[in-house]
């Protein structure tokens, strides 16, 4: 008539169902009711009367707890398959996660080792500047060289070929 996935989730319904507080205050009214009538309605009214101390409320009840308990136990094991198969899948996605921090930490570590002797915009610029310095002094030395030798001066119009 069900299928066993149809019955596990009403099953499922049912044990939550009676772990709310209307399941518990609709029962305690129900309770109170039967109690109420089968102890101060006249007799000929009466369905479960107190002089046999209540035997059908006590059979509807010893019924409900061993229908309730199987039920209660079948969705508690639902639950713990599908608790199992979600612990499965976080230690699945935390081994992954170790193995990208892991990759992740190697990468970083080699770029560290390898901007370690990789040559900075900064060092680079100061090595220019001190080589063009050493080049301008070098330029201005030949300069004045040739210029002492030749006998001409240093000036812009003794540099002018025409």
């Amino acid at each position: 008539m069900f299928s066993e996935e149809a019955f596990g989730v009403l099953s499922e319904r049912f044990a939550r169902f009676m772990g709310t507080p209307t399941f518990l205050i609709w029962m305690s009214v129900f309770v109170v009711v039967w109690l109420a009538w089968n102890t101060f309605a006249p007799e000929s009214v009466q369905f479960d009367p107190r002089s046999l101390n209540y035997t059908l409320l006590t059979l509807i009840l010893s019924l409900q707890a061993s229908y309730a308990a199987p039920l209660i136990l079948l969705a508690q094991n639902r639950q713990d398959d599908r608790d199992r198969v979600a612990m499965e899948s976080d230690r699945v996605q935390a081994e992954r996660n170790l193995a990208d921090t892991e990759f992740l930490t190697r990468e970083v570590a080699a770029l560290r080792l390898a901007l370690r002797d990789a040559a900075t915009r900064d060092f680079v610029r100061s090595e220019l500047r001190s080589l063009l310095e050493e080049m301008e002094e070098r330029g201005l030395e030949v300069r004045r060289r040739e210029g002492v030798e030749d006998g001409t001066s240093d000036t812009p119009e003794s540099r002018d070929p025409r």
